[in-house]
């Protein structure tokens, strides 16, 4: 376990038994399993009741028979889990940050007791629709319209890059009502809803992953959030960034780990180990500091915001910096492990192609590049 700048010393007993909890069930049900899993495009459902268990769907969701784990643990797990697959950290993801918390956030008092309890054991999954084909970077541009008509709302519209999407129950659905984005508890048994998996994915694969067609589809009026513009949305992605920070960590320390234990087996050039290079040795320090130094930012980031201190901002750098470097590493994994390196087995190469889609999803590297530039000079370059 990377622990070299002492970070364990800054952690309680609890934070680090939820983590070490979370290590054991990835070693022993995720990491023999992954490689095929991740090849067949099959996403591990029968984990699921065990991530309730666990309290790792909704970690840092509070009461409602949620986990009520502080920020700090709920990112520890997050890093395990990922440790194993960025898939299904997303899956985690999903339903706790995009799902429940906006539920526990804004939803009403009944709807909190119906959905939260039964989402933190893994009985309903739940899924979050706010990317649409025409809009990613720019959700203000969404198409997807909701009107009012007596005690309903009425929804259109069309969504995309639903992780969880095709065995969800619910979705919180972002949709415009009159001009403005609101946000919509939808059971996805109701009429008028088509769901499709994404097919062909050559990333996040032993994940699911979906686009839904809303044609007229009825929404009891007391199942819209009480949150109004994109405020609600973005609170539901900060939360999900946060996690990835954390996330992505894993990913990297397992590339690295994988790739040092490499190099000191593997012999070439003169009978020596790969490990007694000099390049060999500079990519690893490299790796090595990129670890320690993202483990101390997303700490930093976790003791934040258990004070609710953290800002936007703060998050973006996080994620932007974090999911970076951990695709860096995972590269620099790949090529010290030469051909061997593309190979399931050694599960590098799935991290590599699974960080590719992180880096793109919950905001670009390019779009919290701005957003820290807008908090620097205090101008939005976003449209320039």
């Amino acid at each position: 376990m990377l622990d070299f700048l002492k970070i364990d010393d800054q952690l309680s007993k609890e934070e680090i038994g939820y983590r070490n909890q979370t290590r054991e069930f990835v070693n022993a049900q995720i990491l023999p399993v992954i490689a095929e899993s991740y090849e067949q495009q099959k996403f591990l459902k029968h984990l699921i009741p065990e991530f309730g268990r666990l309290k790792l769907l909704g970690s840092s969701v509070q009461g409602y028979s949620c986990p009520s784990l502080n920020a700090t643990t709920y990112g520890l797990m997050m890093n395990e889990i990922e440790r194993g697959d960025s898939g299904l950290r997303s899956f985690a993801s999903v339903q706790g940050a995009l799902c429940m918390y906006p539920i526990s956030e804004y939803a009403n008092e009944d709807l909190k007791k119906k959905y939260l309890p039964a989402m933190a054991r893994g009985e309903l999954i739940g899924c979050f629709g706010l990317t649409e084909p025409n809009f990613g970077s720019n959700p203000a541009g969404m198409e997807c319209v909701a009107r009012k008509d007596g005690n309903e709302y009425i929804l259109t519209g069309h969504k995309r890059w639903l992780t969880n999407g095709s065995i969800a129950d619910l979705a919180i659905v972002w949709a415009k009502l009159d001009g403005k984005v609101n946000g919509f508890i939808v059971d996805l048994k109701k009429p008028g809803i088509q769901i499709r998996n994404l097919p062909n994915r050559l990333s996040l694969r032993a994940s699911l992953s979906s686009e839904m067609d809303f044609n007229e589809v009825r929404i009891p009026a007391d199942h819209r959030l009480n949150v109004e513009g994109l405020r609600g949305p973005f609170s539901c992605l900060n939360n999900a960034r946060y996690g990835i920070a954390w996330g992505v960590l894993g990913a990297a320390e397992f590339c690295y780990e994988f790739a040092r234990d490499y190099v000191m087996a593997r012999k070439q050039f003169a009978d020596r180990p790969l490990a007694s290079h000099q390049l060999v040795q500079a990519k690893l320090v490299e790796m090595f500091t990129d670890i320690n130094m993202g483990q101390l930012l997303a700490l930093q980031l976790g003791r934040l915001k258990d004070k609710n201190q953290i800002t936007p901002e703060q998050i973006s750098m996080a994620k932007m910096n974090n999911v970076s470097k951990a695709l860096k590493i995972a590269r620099m994994a790949r090529d010290l492990l030469g051909g061997n390196g593309i190979l399931g087995d050694y599960h590098v190469m799935r991290h590599a192609a699974n960080l590719e889609s992180v880096n793109t999803y919950e905001g670009t590297e390019d779009i919290h590049c701005l957003v820290l530039g807008a908090h620097i000079t205090g101008i939005p370059a976003f449209t320039n």
